[in-house]
């Protein structure tokens, strides 16, 4: 007679990834860490478990992050992702020139109190954006993001700071060519999402009406 296999392991394996999801999406949602890589490490140090094999998907940690912040964050999460999009919408209609996109987060829902608006601009020359700010007498910091693309290729552009509202706004600039070729998304590892000044505004009309409901 043959006996059934025992999965006691696999159960153990699958409890460890979830709780380090669980852990790694409060680390977020509470503390700021905005980095999937930083958060579940940090999750493994705190739960005991430095050196396990069972780290959780940025993907797992992300459906993790929705759950607690709808748990524990239902009275104010959805009115600050509501902000944080009125804000994304008044800097993307004045970046107008550079067809801003706006990803991250903001874009997916998933934004804390800690986060910030990330946009993506297309230019050439990269500087020109820099001009437009200087312009119109905007104080920036300027830095750099790196951004890896489908084909594996890690392209290092200018990312300018800017603070809105109290809310940094973060530029990455792309050439004209990144319009039609997104880069990699840090959760899923496919083309990033992204929305323009347009889907934006219908994403803040259509959160409006449910809260009407």
């Amino acid at each position: 007679m043959n006996k059934k296999p025992h999965h006691s392991g696999n159960t153990k394996d699958l409890r460890m990834r979830q709780q380090l999801a669980t852990e790694a999406a409060r680390i977020m949602a509470d503390e700021g860490i905005e980095n999937f890589h930083i958060a579940k490490h940090k999750a493994a140090e705190r739960l005991h478990a430095p050196h396990t094999h069972n780290l959780p998907r940025n993907d797992e940690i992300q459906a993790a992050l929705f759950e607690y912040q709808r748990l524990f964050k239902g009275g104010s999460q959805p009115q600050h992702l509501a902000q944080l999009r009125e804000i994304s919408c008044q800097a993307m209609a004045f970046l107008r020139p550079f067809q801003p996109r706006l990803v991250g987060p903001v874009l997916d829902g998933s934004a804390t109190e800690f986060s910030g608006v990330s946009l993506h601009l297309f230019a050439e020359p990269a500087d020109a954006v820099s001009l437009f700010l200087m312009e119109n007498h905007i104080p920036y910091e300027l830095g750099s993001q790196q951004a890896t693309m489908a084909n594996g290729e890690v392209l290092e552009l200018p990312l300018y700071q800017v603070v809105l509202d109290d809310v940094t706004v973060s530029l990455t600039v792309f050439d004209l060519v990144g319009l039609r070729q997104a880069p990699c998304s840090p959760v899923t590892g496919k083309p990033m999402p992204r929305a323009n000044l347009q889907g934006v505004e219908e994403l803040l009309h259509s959160s409006s009406e449910e809260e009407d409901r």
